[in-house]
């Protein structure tokens, strides 16, 4: 009794330090993520309070429930007139940024580890991703532009889609010991096209149906619960449940703004109601708390050679992002936006879900590349939390500088006297 007494006292403790969390980052930029992954790592690997074996099969699924609340809570706030002005620079910035971070990081491994191609390129596909769980709610509570926040979301959400696709079909032509280009490209082009749709013509559905599900009580988590149902369908077809459950979250946040004459003619389709949008980003919020300190315990101590290698990967990673986000984002954003989007590289849950998996298939290397890749993981977050308090807090447009302080009610300077 008295072990569960102090679980939910420490669960508690856990809440109100995630918002004190917050607060310190609406005041100093320093990242709430960082607080949460160093609790983790304190409980987990310093003091060994806690193991992921604990959680046993909970924890691989706690994390997936997290993703897709994540997203969808992400999709409900995107909205389609943003979302069309980014799309083509996302659907560009996400695979050249994710190929030019897997071959960087493949070529330092073949010099500095001295792995074979095939495993190089699987750590390289590992880690050249941004993870939209770490990416999403941190760009969420920065000071940027709709688009930016709209462009960050799409494109990790897409760029671990193509880490796990990538690094699945990498390690099936290791085993196979060949690597056939028209397949993979078809099955990445199906789990897109299929997912997408899927999650559309699910919020459509969904939001058919709203209004009788609201007659009965306590029926708010039928959303996400019907949100889990399309996932979890999408996911044993063979596509991308990340990419359905965001596509879902952008069709039934915009479907009040849709003009589609069918719907108008013979039945009714809702949105979400501002206590709905409400009571999920409140989930989110926790989710994404708990989320954070499982990582952090998920972690493992890792040699230094491990550190540095990791460190010179980060480091390429930011090198080579930065030529890709400027040929790619051609519409005009603050440079402000831009220098945080070129710092969005950080790793998480699928790096640390697929960095067990060559070791398991015994590709050669494999304990390395698991260690090599927990090492990228905590290093590229810290980096970027570094690289986000460097940028400071952004004057905002309509905030003009009068006597040496802001003004928000004054957009234009008065005129000097002569």
């Amino acid at each position: 009794m008295d072990t569960v007494a102090q679980v939910i006292g420490f669960i508690g403790i856990i809440v109100f330090l995630a918002h004190l969390f917050t607060g310190i980052f609406s005041r100093t930029k320093i990242p709430d993520v960082i607080f949460l992954i160093l609790i983790g790592i304190f409980i987990g690997p310093i003091f060994g309070l806690i193991t992921p074996d604990l959680f046993g099969s909970v924890g691989p699924v706690f994390t997936t429930i997290t993703l897709i609340i994540i997203l969808f809570e992400s999709g409900i706030a995107l909205k389609l007139r943003t979302l069309r002005s980014v799309l083509g620079g996302a659907m560009l910035l996400a695979p050249l940024s994710f190929f030019l971070t897997m071959g960087v990081v493949a070529g330092l491994a073949i010099w500095l580890l001295n792995l074979d191609v095939i495993p190089a390129f699987i750590l390289g596909a590992i880690v050249g991703s941004t993870s939209e769980a770490v990416v999403i709610p941190l760009v969420r509570q920065l000071d940027v532009e709709e688009e930016t926040e709209t462009l960050l979301s799409v494109e990790s959400t897409v760029n671990d889609v193509l880490s796990i696709v990538i690094t699945i079909a990498l390690i099936q032509a290791y085993s196979n010991g060949s690597f056939e280009i028209g397949p993979i490209s078809a099955h990445l082009a199906a789990s897109f096209l299929a997912a997408l749709a899927i999650g559309v013509a699910g919020g459509f559905v969904w939001s058919l149906l709203l209004n009788r599900i609201r007659v009965i009580k306590n029926a708010i988590f039928t959303t996400p619960a019907f949100v889990f149902i399309l996932f979890g369908a999408v996911e044993m077809l063979g596509f991308s449940g990340p990419i359905t459950a965001l596509a879902f979250g952008i069709a039934i946040g915009n479907i009040e703004r849709l003009r589609i004459p069918v719907f108008k003619k013979h039945v009714e389709a809702v949105g979400l109601s501002e206590t709905e949008r409400v009571f999920f980003s409140e989930v989110s919020f926790l989710l994404k708390t708990f989320f954070f300190i499982y990582m952090g315990l998920s972690l493992q101590f890792i040699s230094s050679l491990y550190i540095w290698v990791g460190l010179l990967m980060v480091v390429a990673a930011f090198m080579v992002r930065v030529p890709a986000v400027r040929l790619c984002i051609r519409k005009k954003l603050p440079r402000r936006d831009l220098n945080l989007m070129t710092a969005m590289v950080p790793k998480g849950l699928a790096a640390v879900v697929l960095a067990s998996i060559p070791l398991q298939e015994g590709i050669p290397g494999g304990e390395m590349i698991k260690n090599v890749t927990y090492g990228v993981i905590i290093i590229s977050i810290v980096l970027t939390s570094i690289l986000v308090i460097m940028q400071g807090r952004k004057k905002k447009p309509e905030e003009i500088e009068v006597g040496g302080v802001f003004d928000p009610e004054r957009k234009i300077p008065p005129k000097a006297k002569k």
